[in-house]
């Protein structure tokens, strides 16, 4: 696309102020739009750079030809394959872990004609397209590496350097924490519906807690929901989706609980007393502890969901998902959500004229607890479901 910058130009001449509409004059700006760009052959281009023992690589380029020095914001990308269709920040919107990538994007945005990249980003890039093995990583791997730059909004790439390096396994992740679901005549829509579809109305998820260490390999630990039960209160809590057959059921006592794993019913979770109520359940044994509040939390007529994908507006609600005949009160929210870019978003009970409500931010994404004010959640691009507890103030953003 090409874009032609007219200025207007004010003349003070014979006490006559002449504006130049008409056409550019010779001396104006003129926005080109080049297609490409040239990345510099790094210094090291012809050598096997030992990732574990560098600490950054260097790269340069010219400013691509837009007619005069643009602000344009430059970041590096790079390929074992010379192949760039699926970015590493796509592979890690799928959180069924099928999706890989074939390139990604690494390093500090630049609005300079350089850049140092960190080793240490560069290797755990290759573990995430390679899926090396812990005992087999090659003892050197090509990389094809380019820029990126954006200018108005346009993004245009340089071309390939290809430069060899000696990569080291990288362990890329703990395993999420286990995550289990509440169902019953008394939670959320109160339908008993247990499928994957029905989460945040028929189903109400756990959350993970805040400071609690979960195995890095099962996900297993502590996982906490608050909310109010009504007198004779019934439930049962799901393992997965869709699987009546294995999960905490109640053994016909008063906040008793005891594990099915398959096999017959042995019957509902009761809470004879009213009132609110957290409950605790840890994933390695599966017990469970409940305790009942003392103080009863603040009830939000609303809540919305403002960042990024919306310009911060109040005009994605969520729904409350307490809706079951009796209920007290609302505490757990709801909506579906598709970002079509990476972004930034709070969860806030109200936005009038500009003026914000209470509102709760963490820096943890797709699962964290929010701070009263707190910073913005860093979301990835995708279509999720999100859930937020606002006694809690806990949320999960759901793979869709």
């Amino acid at each position: 696309m090409k874009n032609i910058i007219k200025s207007t130009l004010l003349l003070l001449a014979g006490g006559f102020l002449m504006t130049a509409c008409d056409k550019d004059l010779d001396h104006n700006p003129t926005l080109q739009s080049p297609d490409t760009f040239v990345l510099n052959q790094p210094a090291y281009a012809n050598a096997a750079v030992d990732l574990a023992s560098s600490n950054e690589l260097n790269f340069s380029w010219a400013q691509p030809d837009y007619g005069f020095p643009a602000a344009a914001t430059y970041e590096m990308q790079f390929s074992t394959t010379n192949t760039w269709t699926i970015s590493q920040a796509q592979a890690d919107a799928d959180k069924e872990g099928k999706t890989i990538a074939n390139y990604g994007t690494i390093g500090t945005p630049s609005v300079k004609t350089f850049t140092t990249v960190l080793a240490a980003d560069l290797a755990k890039l290759l573990q995430q397209i390679e899926r090396y093995a812990e005992n087999s990583v090659p003892s050197t791997q090509v990389v094809y590496a380019r820029a990126m730059a954006v200018y108005l909004g346009d993004t245009i790439y340089s071309n390939v350097q290809k430069i060899t390096v000696v990569p080291y396994y990288v362990e890329l992740r703990d395993a999420d924490p286990v995550i289990y679901y509440l169902v019953g005549g008394c939670i959320g829509d109160g339908s008993w519906t247990n499928n994957a579809s029905a989460i945040g109305t028929g189903l109400l998820p756990f959350f993970s807690i805040p400071g609690e260490t979960y195995d890095k390999v099962t996900g297993k630990g502590k996982i906490e929901y608050t909310g109010y039960f009504p007198a004779n209160a019934e439930f049962k809590i799901i393992f997965t989706p869709g699987d009546w057959d294995h999960g905490i059921c109640g053994n016909g006592t008063p906040l008793g609980t005891t594990v099915r794993d398959g096999g017959d019913d042995p019957g509902n979770i009761k809470i004879d007393e009213a009132g609110y109520y957290n409950i605790v359940v840890n994933t390695n044994d599966n017990s469970c502890t409940f305790t009942k509040l003392t103080t009863t939390p603040t009830v939000y007529p609303t809540m919305l969901i403002a960042g990024s994908f919306n310009g911060w507006a109040g005009t994605t609600p969520m729904a409350a998902a307490t809706t079951y005949a009796g209920a007290a009160a609302n505490h757990d929210w709801m909506v579906d959500v598709t970002f079509d870019a990476d972004g930034e978003c709070k969860f806030v009970t109200s936005i009038v004229g500009g003026s914000w409500g209470d509102n709760w931010g963490s820096s943890e994404f797709p699962r964290g607890t929010g701070v009263a004010g707190g910073g913005n959640i860093a979301y990835k691009a995708g279509s999720y479901k999100v859930v937020f507890n606002d006694i809690l103030k806990s949320y999960t953003f759901i793979a869709k």
